[in-house]
């Protein structure tokens, strides 16, 4: 992957994240994220992303993993290019790790997973991998 392809992520604070739905139709949901490198494969860079567990992008997630991202605004307004990625539910330490990235990034997930836990949602980690 270009280092410009991903350095454009670094100072942004949402990512459009492109989804596809079985008939192939792509659906864009800006979304907060934060980033972290890849153990498994040193030269990738992970992106992780929270959602519901029953939303639409994890279920399409679930049957598709090829999805595209691009920084955004937060109204899912293009700041960069598209770049296509695969993508995974993060499970286990991943998916704590990835919580705790995304706390120290947004001070607000910890006022949300507050509200989350009281209301009895549960959460998936999407964890978007870049090569």
């Amino acid at each position: 992957m270009m280092p410009d392809a991903i350095a454009q992520f670094a100072r942004a604070k949402y990512l459009n994240l492109e989804t596809f739905r079985k008939t192939g139709v792509g659906v864009c949901t800006p979304v907060w994220f934060a980033q972290d490198l890849c153990h498994s494969t040193p030269s990738a860079t992970v992106f992780y992303v929270y959602s519901e567990a029953g939303a639409g992008k994890v279920k399409r997630i679930r049957n598709n993993p090829k999805v595209r991202i691009a920084p955004c605004t937060m109204r899912g307004n293009l700041q960069g290019a598209w770049v296509d990625a695969r993508v995974y539910i993060a499970e286990g330490e991943q998916a704590v790790h990835a919580q705790d990235l995304l706390r120290k990034k947004y001070l607000l997930k910890i006022l949300g997973d507050f509200f989350s836990r009281l209301m009895r949602h549960k959460q998936a980690i999407i964890a978007i991998e870049v090569n």
